[in-house]
């Protein structure tokens, strides 16, 4: 499948690690110059060396930021750093964002606050500074890498299940005022990932339960009607479809990856 996105150029915010990662190897794979938005400059470097060892016959360009998306410094840091170097930014994946698990009586404001400011907001705030330039090109693509909490809420993972809620609202709301200039903004709502990500939450829910990790992994992954957790780089494949013109009338949507445990219709 021929997605032509050779000379594009994206910014992928949470790049450093898991499904950010995988999604700037693959753009970085198809041509196009990346720069990864993290908070720690150690993993960061780490992920520039995997972006480059994964594709190293690709023409692009990989460059790293370290910045914090839950302040409007860090994401002006980001956008600017891309918009200099580059001049514009075709691409955007939102990937940012973490959010604790956790007894529901034993967390305290400051887990929502922290959830909502920097994955919530922290979302918002990078299509806010790029979302001008591209109407302005007529030229955009967006996707936010949600997650499937959005319609499966937990008691013990409810910052991150509200967090994910709205921005699947904010998707769909937002892409009425970007689709007439032409710019596309999406979602994708994976479920359990493999992902280190994953084994962290794994740990928390397990606290919270009372019980093993190795019981709540597997409480999990019994939750899955495929009976499997699915691979970051199945998340990056359907990043890079609809950054593609594969998917040109696709806009305000939300993709599922979830090994069928949504059953919502």
């Amino acid at each position: 499948m021929q997605l032509n996105l050779t000379g594009k150029t994206a910014i992928v915010t949470g790049g450093s690690a898991g499904i950010g990662l995988a999604c700037a190897q693959a753009l970085y794979a198809e041509g196009v110059s990346v720069l990864i938005a993290a908070r720690n400059e150690e993993r960061l470097a780490q992920g520039l060396a995997a972006i480059a060892d994964h594709a190293p016959e690709s023409s692009a360009r990989a460059l790293s930021v370290s910045a914090d998306v839950s302040t409007a410094e860090g994401v002006e840091g980001a956008v600017n750093r891309a918009l200099s170097t580059w001049g514009h930014v075709d691409i955007l994946i939102n990937n940012a964002g973490s959010a604790p698990s956790g007894d529901f009586y034993s967390l305290g404001d400051d887990a929502y606050h922290g959830a909502w400011d920097l994955k919530l907001l922290g979302y918002m705030r990078m299509v806010r500074a790029l979302a001008p330039q591209m109407k302005a090109r007529r030229e955009g693509r967006i996707v936010n890498i949600v997650g499937a909490a959005a319609h499966n809420p937990t008691p013990t993972f409810l910052a991150g299940g509200t967090a994910n809620a709205a921005i699947i609202n904010f998707t769909k709301g937002i892409s009425q005022d970007l689709a007439p200039y032409g710019v596309r903004i999406n979602a994708i709502s994976p479920g359990p990932v493999n992902t280190e990500r994953a084994r962290q939450l794994a740990r928390q829910e397990a606290a919270a339960q009372g019980i093993s990790v190795e019981e709540a992994s597997a409480r999990r992954i019994a939750s899955v009607p495929l009976s499997r957790m699915a691979e970051a780089d199945e998340i990056a494949d359907m990043a890079l479809f609809l950054v593609s013109d594969r998917a040109a009338s696709i806009t305000g949507a939300e993709v599922l990856i979830d090994g069928g445990t949504t059953a919502s219709v």
